[in-house]
């Protein structure tokens, strides 16, 4: 799977959003907020195949985590993003 390709991650002080840039206004039901490692998967993903394996080994490989909460995590964040429509299909 990919993350959509004409989705940009733009960081606004704390807040880390994804807008889609081909909207002609601004469409607050369509911007979606990250927190820091969310964005930060993001941007490690951004235009690359991944699956739930490359989120687990970017979360161990980065952040002081065991591998079962690091497979909860990606499950739930790769249904977030499916759900928002955020993958490629």
């Amino acid at each position: 799977m990919k993350l959509r390709s004409d989705l940009v991650l733009r960081t606004i002080g704390s807040d880390h959003l994804i807008v889609d840039p081909s909207q002609d206004s601004i469409d607050l039901s369509t911007v979606y907020t990250l927190n820091s490692s969310a964005a930060w998967l993001w941007e490690q993903l951004k235009g690359k195949e991944f699956d739930q394996t490359t989120i687990v080994e970017l979360l161990c490989d980065n952040y002081e985590v065991d591998v079962e909460q690091a497979q909860s995590d990606a499950k739930v964040l790769l249904g977030d993003f499916e759900k928002q429509g955020l993958l490629e299909k």
